[in-house]
């Protein structure tokens, strides 16, 4: 198999790819006259009214085929693309990255550093932009891959070089210039180091990304995360309710300048942030269409709002049953309002148990960072219910497995429950309670 061919792994029975002939194992070669090297380029290419496709048998013979469709109908093809396979690496040394904060022995695909435009676009992953050369970022143009997230961290050229330890990293102004220029939409995100990029660098940081609106529409802010496990690394300081306090209290004048001028707050900081601060939330509204949800930010407006909606015309009647919610320390008093809220609507006795992470340390506080270990430790004993509903994202995405390898199997023998996953979103939580108490 050649490094950047594009293999038929399925193809759905009735569809247009079935109809021509196109068969499991036949590879993608050419599409009107272009090379394909990765799906996304497919996807784009595919898009047309009229198709020139040429394909390779696994015997090796050449059929090429015309195809007339709607514009943007899909052919019907799963395929295996050996560049998501096997992703750029990243070659960055971050003094705030968290899986050189990892512990030993631990399953070694936890310890790769990805820095890959393409699963920026597909799953969402942050690139910096480090390893990418100009003919990469005119294909990111020519095939419209966007919205891009994108990994900043401070727009001060010497700065990101110190905090990236990589001398590329100085080209990001250059970088983000030529993909907003081509029409790009980008999602920014800083990771705050306290001392070190926030005050008056980052105040710098989000003046100059606000130039580029509207294809720079969502900056988030998210909190170093710090592990147990930093000896021998960077010296780095993390928030605390103090700091946390302080850093709303800054952000908050540029937000008023930004919804001046540009419509919208810009920059958003992390739930974490007010969590540790002990504030109120911003309002549902202050997080727009949500772009950032999974990097932390509005996820609890988010979560709140789906809740009650969706609890409006539920009429379930759990018939006084028990069932337990588990989170980690950050979330744990919100959640166990909504659990009230829940648990009396749907006449269901709900527990929350909340989870210290010893894992990786008392500092780490989200629910997506737990361990099955410490959940078994900590519950063993404890949880009297039988049903025990975890949020999906402890979870390896295609794998029922928890960052320290134990599987959601054994923890349901261990503590004797069924275990349930949840998406983050309550319309998936309260269909999951409905269809489980019974």
């Amino acid at each position: 198999m050649k490094k950047r061919e594009l293999i038929v792994k399925n193809v759905t029975f009735g569809s247009i790819g079935h109809e021509v002939g196109i068969e499991p194992g036949d590879v993608i070669l050419r599409i009107n006259g272009n090379e394909v090297d990765n799906i996304l380029e497919y996807k784009f290419l595919i898009a047309d009214e009229y198709l020139n496709l040429v394909i390779k048998k696994p015997y090796g013979e050449e059929w090429e085929i015309e195809i007339e469709k709607d514009f943007d109908e899909d052919l019907g093809l799963e395929l295996l693309d050996p560049s998501i396979e096997n992703p750029k690496r990243c070659h960055n040394k971050c003094i705030f990255c968290f899986i050189d904060q990892l512990p030993p022995n631990m399953r070694q695909s936890l310890y790769f550093k990805d820095d890959d435009s393409m699963l920026s676009f597909l799953q969402g992953n942050f690139v910096t932009l480090t390893n990418m050369k100009d003919e990469e970022l005119e294909k990111i143009i020519k095939y419209k891959i966007s919205p891009i997230n994108v990994s900043v961290h401070t727009t001060n050229p010497q700065l990101r070089v110190r905090m990236l330890n990589n001398k590329k990293a100085a080209k990001i102004n250059e970088q983000l210039k030529k993909l907003v220029d081509g029409g790009i939409n980008i999602n920014c995100q800083i990771v705050l180091c306290y001392g070190i990029n926030d005050g008056e660098e980052l105040k710098r940081t989000l003046e100059d990304l606000s130039k580029y609106y509207p294809n720079i529409q969502n900056v988030a802010v998210v909190p170093v995360g710090i592990t147990k496990y930093r000896q021998n690394l960077y010296k780095i300081e993390g928030y605390d309710h103090k700091r946390s306090l302080e850093l709303i209290e800054f952000i908050k004048p540029l937000q008023e300048s930004f919804n001046k001028k540009l419509k919208t707050p810009f920059v958003r900081l992390a739930d974490e942030f007010y969590v540790m601060a002990g504030v109120e939330l911003p309002c549902y509204e202050h997080y727009g269409d949500f772009e950032q949800l999974e990097d932390g930010i509005g996820m609890i407006r988010f979560f709140e709002k789906q809740v009650i909606e969706n609890l409006k015309d539920c009429n379930y009647d759990g018939k006084g049953k028990e069932i337990a919610f588990i989170t980690g320390e950050s979330f744990y008093g919100y959640l166990k309002v909504f659990a009230n809220i829940i648990g009396k609507k749907l006449n269901t006795k709900i527990n929350v148990y909340k989870i210290k992470n010893e894992f990786f340390g008392e500092r780490i506080t989200v629910a997506g960072l737990l361990t099955g270990k410490d959940i078994i430790k900590q519950l063993n004993g404890v949880i009297k219910e039988n049903l025990l509903f975890i949020p999906n994202n402890m979870l390896k995405a295609d794998k029922d497995i928890f960052l320290d390898d134990v599987t959601l199997l054994e923890l349901e023998r261990e503590l004797n429950v069924k275990a349930i996953k949840v998406k983050y979103t309550g319309e998936d939580l309260i269909e999951k309670i409905v269809s489980e108490v019974i």
